[in-house]
């Protein structure tokens, strides 16, 4: 039997994946968190063989909590669920060693296949996922940068940027003057297309 934690902060997504996975002779899910910061604490208290963690949610992304577990709990293997293969993120998943990425559209039996192949000491990454993420070269941005993009990029305005990075509007000013600087952009809104199309944000 393979002990599986599930880790997503949609309910509704969340309670529709324990119950599918549940179907499985071979698995069983003997925990489902909403928190990244939820996991540990969960591991604390109930072996687990793979951990099934979106890749955003409150209190930690997956790709954080991966990155604790795999000096917390080394011997539970990881897959991170997304809606999105952004090939940073799979960059960055690969880096912090996670066993697998699962997009969330795929078949539910590519997750499943998924989990039994990592709890087996395999990996799951696929193929395009796997191309895109080698084929991009490295984000000129850091991880700060990289946040105040991601925000502009959904629409946030320099205030709101500051008060959810909890940064100064000057702060947040001199990051996205610095993020255009690197992309050679023409403005905000070029950086961000300039991000997204190679993967960095």
């Amino acid at each position: 039997m393979i002990r599986v934690l599930v880790a997503e902060d949609m309910h509704i997504v969340r309670s529709a994946l324990v119950a599918l996975l549940q179907t499985e002779d071979d698995l069983e899910v003997v925990a489902s968190v909403e928190r990244g910061d939820q996991v540990l604490a969960a591991l604390s208290t109930t072996p687990v063989d793979v951990a099934v963690l979106d890749l955003e949610m409150p209190g930690g992304d997956g790709i954080t909590v991966a990155t604790h577990l795999r000096r917390e709990a080394p011997g539970t293997k990881v897959i991170i669920l997304t809606a999105l293969g952004r090939p940073a993120a799979v960059r960055s998943a690969l880096a912090a060693g996670v066993d697998g990425f699962v997009l969330k559209n795929a078949p539910v039996d590519e997750l499943v296949d998924g989990i039994r192949q990592v709890a087996a000491g395999g990996r799951v990454l696929h193929p395009e996922l796997a191309a895109a993420a080698v084929q991009r070269g490295d984000s000129p941005l850091t991880a700060r940068e990289a946040d105040v993009l991601v925000l502009v990029a959904d629409g946030c305005t320099v205030r709101e940027t500051a008060h959810r990075l909890v940064l100064s509007e000057g702060t947040v000013r001199n990051y996205l003057t610095a993020i255009v600087d690197k992309l050679n952009a023409r403005g905000r809104t070029d950086a961000v297309k300039i991000a997204q199309t190679n993967g960095w944000i």
